[in-house]
């Protein structure tokens, strides 16, 4: 016959019943009673050292995360308390941060036949049963989802990718980041880089076509912020140049009559991914966005007004970007006459 539950002190408001050692002691829970309680039949059992399940049958996905995360953030002397921060600095990360997230590729919780907690690099713990530690140089900050710590979705991304050498599921997963909105492009390809995963062609190809794609895409919100905009028909895709001077650059639509030039900001494509190669360091992308504010700064002083959507805007707020553009045309009459320029097809 199992032994009756134990009277514990008024546990946390949220607490499910996964618990560790040290949370069971400061209750006035010693270990012999914890061990009596887990005996066979008993009304407790043992999920990962250390933790708890404090009812019998299988634990619930979101216990099963408490429980990775009471393991992995457990103190590193007993003496420290986990009151205040029970978990430390480990974060849920992989494929179960990725169904936290929302993602329809990532299985459910309780599927999962492992979990991914993300600790710091000089964290001395290993990975046992289906706990499985991701140690990281440095840890983002975590976003709080129903409670737990989860590493931001571009981080859990690189770390899903990492473990797996399917093609098709690397570019589902990338797919649904993108296209879904979960990952800023530029963060997902710095997440990508920093762990190396850029060295593998499959996942280049896919981050090159998705990136090209999500440029098609914010080209054709574009087009439809102008026609449902009622704005006048610019230039599309065209290279400025000084009359028998140098190249000024391209942009993607233009007013010559005002002035007028709409670029679209794209620039984790070429910053990650372009001429410097996968592993271009962060002086070559400061060098690049140098490229651009210099671009961007001559037009300025020929006077023309440069209007920098991006593609997460044309997406969100279309309106408000059509009146952002139709405002910068009608200021046109007020300012100076511009330097004259010469527009060539790109």
């Amino acid at each position: 016959m199992s032994q009756p539950d134990v009277s514990l002190s008024p546990l946390p408001s949220t607490a499910l019943r996964v618990m560790s050692g040290t949370q069971l002691r400061t209750h006035g829970v010693p270990p012999s009673r914890v061990a009596e309680q887990c005996r066979p039949g008993g009304a407790w059992q043992m999920l990962l050292p250390g933790v708890y399940l404090l009812h019998p049958g299988p634990p619930t996905g979101i216990e099963r995360l408490h429980a990775v995360l009471l393991y992995a953030g457990r103190p590193v002397l007993p003496a420290q308390r986990q009151d205040s921060a029970p978990y430390g600095e480990a974060m849920v990360t992989g494929l179960a941060a990725l169904a936290l997230h929302g993602f329809s590729v990532a299985p459910s919780l309780t599927a999962l036949e492992v979990i991914d907690v993300l600790v710091p690099r000089t964290r001395r713990l290993r990975s046992t049963g289906w706990a499985r530690l991701v140690r990281g140089h440095t840890l983002p900050p975590a976003e709080e989802i129903t409670g737990l710590p989860v590493a931001p979705a571009a981080r859990a991304v690189a770390d899903t990718v990492a473990r797996y050498d399917d093609a098709q599921l690397i570019g589902r997963l990338l797919a649904e980041a993108l296209r879904g909105g979960h990952c800023d492009p530029g963060a997902l390809v710095r997440e990508l880089n920093d762990a190396r995963l850029l060295d593998r062609p499959h996942v280049v190809s896919a981050v090159d076509d998705l990136l090209a794609e999500r440029r098609a895409l914010a080209e054709g919100r574009l087009y439809r912020l102008v026609r449902d905009g009622d704005l006048p028909d610019p230039l599309w895709n065209v290279d400025l140049r000084l009359p028998g001077g140098p190249h000024l650059g391209g942009v993607d639509a233009y007013w010559p009559e005002q002035a007028v030039a709409v670029e679209l900001d794209t620039l984790p494509r070429h910053s990650a991914l372009g001429r410097g190669g996968p592993h271009r360091d962060e002086g070559d992308e400061d060098a690049e966005w140098s490229r651009c504010a210099r671009k961007r700064e001559h037009l300025e002083r020929l006077g023309i007004t440069v209007v920098h959507l991006t593609p997460r805007k044309l997406r969100d707020s279309p309106e408000q970007q059509a009146t952002v553009v139709r405002t910068a045309l009608m200021a046109a009459a007020d300012r100076e006459p511009p330097a004259y320029v010469v527009v060539l097809p790109r």
